[in-house]
């Protein structure tokens, strides 16, 4: 991606908490203007965005979309450009993540999970796609080390990140030469707020990870940031950030 006169606007999906609001704060602080997408945290969304502006007035913008409504995902698109008047980079990192035990798996879970990890990612950046072609733009797509190797007790998570993974290859192929498409992967980055993870499971993660720890949300976020700017011959490739612990699952 260019970073031209005019600052590149991105917009990140799941951008109020966690991973998404410091990937949202690196690109701002890399000079692009940012596209907050949340779906219920909508202060914790105003007040980021309250916090960009103030450093650079009109340079962030919240907007509130249920991904799992495909057809709400070319308006979200058409209200970046409304507003900023250009996309140059989409991040598709909105996600949901919860055990599904083999028997009792559900249609709900089965349209959360693959809706938040699969379906939004290919609609939105399909309804994305003239514009970044336009731009000379980029995505990335947050994955998973689980989507090459299975998290035990969470096989339709996996399997939904199979399939970005497999849709992020499939996009830099479709959309090549003018978009480049890649992924990250997180490992053991910001535990579930919601205590899935006992304290033994997670000690045990931590225990395989080569370098002895947890990750930070920046991790991720330079990662993010690096293949929007600065990968101008990366396309294609998914870049593991989880300390090692994927070199010998």
């Amino acid at each position: 991606m260019n970073q031209q006169a005019a600052p590149p606007v991105v917009l990140v999906t799941g951008a109020a908490r966690r991973v998404g609001a410091e990937i949202a704060r690196h690109l701002h602080a890399a000079g692009a203007r940012v596209a907050l997408h949340c779906r219920h945290s909508r202060g914790e969304a105003d007040s980021l965005a309250a916090g960009l502006n103030a450093i650079r007035p009109g340079s962030a913008r919240v907007l509130q979309v249920d991904l799992l409504d495909a057809a709400q995902l070319p308006g979200l698109v058409g209200a970046v450009i409304e507003h900023f008047g250009r996309l140059d980079g989409l991040v598709n990192n909105a996600s949901s993540f919860f055990p599904t035990a083999v028997g009792e798996i559900d249609e709900n879970a089965w349209a959360d999970l693959i809706g938040s990890n699969l379906k939004a990612p290919l609609f939105l950046s399909q309804a994305a796609a003239p514009w970044l072609t336009a731009a000379g733009g980029a995505i990335v797509n947050i994955v998973d080390i689980h989507a090459e190797r299975p998290l035990k007790g969470y096989p339709l998570y996996c399997a939904a990140k199979a399939g970005l993974l497999g849709l992020t290859r499939a996009l830099a192929l479709e959309l090549a030469p003018q978009v480049r498409v890649n992924g990250v992967a997180p490992g053991a980055i910001d535990w579930p707020a919601d205590g899935q993870l006992a304290p033994a499971e997670r000690e045990a993660i931590v225990a395989h990870t080569l370098l002895g720890r947890v990750g930070a949300p920046s991790d991720i976020a330079r990662t993010v940031c690096f293949l929007l700017f600065d990968a101008p011959y990366i396309t294609g490739q998914i870049i593991p950030v989880d300390g090692g612990r994927s070199a010998h699952l």
